[in-house]
């Protein structure tokens, strides 16, 4: 069976391939994704589409309101543009 979405052209990242996947071996089933008991398979702990080994940066609060000022001037410009 063929699955929407998996050319080349829409997976964009190792893990969302894995992701594809992990629902193609469940039968298009995400429920099915979230109850595999399939342990020992080497995409197990990847099947969310998260990499569960990455850990998260910690930013600074100073990284932080840098990246909301961006946010808020990249939304502004999306306003003017639409």
């Amino acid at each position: 069976m063929k699955m929407p979405n998996t050319s080349p052209d829409t997976i964009t990242s190792p893990i969302k391939a894995i992701r594809a996947k992990c629902l193609d071996c469940s039968g298009d089933s995400a429920k099915e994704v979230k109850l595999c008991t399939v342990e020992t398979c080497a995409l197990h702990p990847f099947r969310f589409g998260k990499n569960p080994f990455h850990k998260g940066r910690k930013l600074t609060e100073q990284e932080k309101r840098e990246r909301a000022e961006r946010l808020a001037k990249w939304r502004e410009e999306q306003k003017q543009e639409a």
